[in-house]
């Protein structure tokens, strides 16, 4: 039998980003609140050797452990599902900080285009125009891009993003709180070819520090070093926007809020006289193996998008999405991204030993609607990005695609190409279709006994034909920067392959909305069917876009909070 704790008045599951924001932000309220974290403790004096690329990048130390709790694969729903044995195309991150410990620090907004996607197309081309299988899956996300600005603004000044003001983009409430990043020499020589085709490009805005700063609640960060270990690494100077520096801190100094680790959450339970209401979680401590019953006034589920689907489904909370039926929505809407482009190669060498997680640069003349779509086979696009992230020697080993991929001219194209390639890249948006969902494994149990999440995706013609489009554009850039040689990626990408790495860039699953008959939680990420519990991340995603999600997260977190704390001292359920 669970042992029973104290009650608190709010409780998340995970401690990476969302979790941090709504801890933060509700335990300055007086509120006292308690994360379960799966994973274990760290922080900056943790990270004296993290500069070892075969133990972090390559094995994953940070990332979640694939022998607790996987998901099974397949790209139809004719295939059969088996599980993932080893990370590779994205990496769900795991202890204090989550995934927004070893991310990139790439911190872009949606565009208005993203939030009223349905509506906006279907004025200016058509309802035809969204497409059969996917039409039936798009819809609007229930808030517009006015009504995100200032929770957008406000998850900037936290993480302290460096960065420039975009011509293509919205009108800004503030300014970027701190100026953008070094402009290298590679950098500048893809600016000049993007101006010289008449795109506009801006420097990328950027959670890796351009100066030393302090941001609202008091959090110091140190300037960036430009030492190339941001993505899958943490930082050991506090030089990049992570929860653990920010809004973990903030929340503890309140002293209103507490993390316990090692803490592996199994079910939300839902109160036995009220059903429109949980009660708190369940969960197993993983060092003493101990269950545990933790009571609270509100829940909120903010780990990683598979676990938060998870939990709903195991506990029996919402309706299952059926492709057959086209009925219900948990598990529904889920999206990717892909990032495809060309490669340059040059005679000249660059210092891209050198570089951070999100210097780089960026443009969106072919993001969302910025243009025209009347004859082309799909809609929205993506932004296209040239970064120095910094080549590091295990993962750099870029060579033509006619190469062998072992033995003696591998290994001389190799070191000659380590300081001499570019490349230009796109970040595509994937919309929802019928047949993308997730669902529960009965084959295969994780460490607890729960069924593992079952994963169906695959590519679309549309995705293709989009991809396509974008990698044209980053030829045609990388030609005029100058490479002696060029390899784009291939114009059709096949059947979508679990095994490489691509991005963490993923969404949906819980999506949100204005009516329960489409959507899992409301605007506020507030359940439709439990009034005290909560969802938030990239799981509520209603799609993906053609930027990277974290600014998205951080602002729906925000936004989540507030909803939170208003119907915690309401106790009514929130309207739309």
């Amino acid at each position: 039998m669970a042992k029973e704790l104290d009650k608190v008045d709010v409780v998340t599951i995970g401690a990476g980003w969302t979790g941090g924001i709504v801890a933060a932000e509700t335990a300055k309220e007086g509120l006292k609140v308690k994360s379960l974290e799966r994973g274990g403790y760290r922080d900056t004096t943790d990270y004296q050797h993290i500069h070892d690329e075969l133990k972090y990048a390559q094995r994953y130390e940070l990332m979640q452990d694939t022998s607790v709790e996987t998901l099974t694969f397949r790209n139809t729903r004719d295939e059969q599902a088996l599980p993932v044995r080893r990370l590779g195309s994205f990496l769900p991150g795991s202890g204090r900080g989550g995934a927004g410990t070893h991310w990139n620090g790439q911190t872009d907004r949606y565009m208005p285009y993203d939030f009223e996607i349905k509506s906006m197309t279907e004025e200016k081309y058509g309802e035809e125009k969204l497409g059969e299988d996917s039409g039936l899956r798009y819809r609007d996300w229930g808030v517009t891009f006015d009504e995100m600005e200032k929770y957008y603004d406000k998850f900037e000044k936290t993480a302290g993003v460096s960065g420039e003001e975009n011509p293509l983009g919205e009108e800004r409430s503030s300014p970027y709180p701190n100026p953008p990043m070094l402009k290298t020499k590679s950098l500048r020589l893809f600016e000049k070819a993007a101006k010289e085709l008449n795109l506009h490009p801006i420097m990328m805005p950027s959670a890796n520090m351009s100066q030393s700063y302090e941001n609202p609640d008091g959090e110091v960060l140190n300037q960036c070093q430009y030492c190339a270990f941001c993505e899958r690494f943490a930082c050991e100077y506090d030089a990049k926007a992570t929860p653990d520096v920010t809004v973990l801190k903030t929340a503890e100094k309140t002293g209103n809020y507490e993390i316990r680790y090692n803490s592996n959450v199994t079910e939300i339970v839902t109160d036995k006289d009220d059903d429109k209401k949980v009660t708190g979680v369940k969960f197993i401590d993983t060092m003493t193996h101990e269950e545990f019953f933790q009571p609270a006034d509100v829940v909120v589920l903010t780990s990683f998008l598979f676990n938060n689907y998870k939990l709903l489904r195991v506990s029996d909370i919402g309706e299952q999405y059926n492709p057959e039926t086209e009925k219900g929505t948990l598990g529904s809407n889920y999206c990717y991204q892909t990032g495809l482009g060309a490669t340059g190669f040059f005679d000249e060498q660059f210092n891209t030993f050198m570089g951070a997680g999100a210097l780089g640069m960026i443009l969106d003349d072919f993001n969302g609607d910025n243009f025209d779509h009347d004859d082309l086979d799909f809609i929205h696009g993506g932004s296209i990005h040239f970064t120095q992230t910094g080549a590091r020697p295990i993962l750099s080993n870029t060579v033509r695609k006619d190469t062998p991929e072992w033995g003696e001219e591998f290994k001389e194209e190799s070191i000659k190409n380590f300081t001499r390639t570019l490349e230009v890249y796109s970040m595509a948006h994937t919309g929802p279709h019928k047949d993308h969902y997730l669902d529960l494994d009965d084959t295969y149990k994780d460490a607890f006994g729960n069924p593992q999440v079952m994963l169906t995706y695959n590519w679309t013609e549309e995705d293709n034909a989009r991809n396509k489009y974008l990698t044209g554009k980053c030829k045609d850039i990388m030609e005029k920067m100058g490479a002696k040689h060029i390899d784009v990626s291939n114009d059709d990408i096949g059947a979508y392959d679990i095994v490489p790495y691509q991005s963490t860039n993923i969404s949906g699953g819980t999506p949100m909305g204005t009516e329960p008959e489409n959507s899992v939680v409301n605007t506020w990420l507030q359940h439709w069917d439990r009034d005290n519990l909560f969802v938030a991340g990239s799981s509520t995603f209603v799609h993906n876009s053609g930027n990277n999600p974290t600014g998205t997260v951080g602002a729906i977190a925000y936004r989540c909070a507030e909803g939170i704390i208003k119907y915690h001292k309401d106790n009514q359920r929130l309207e739309n």
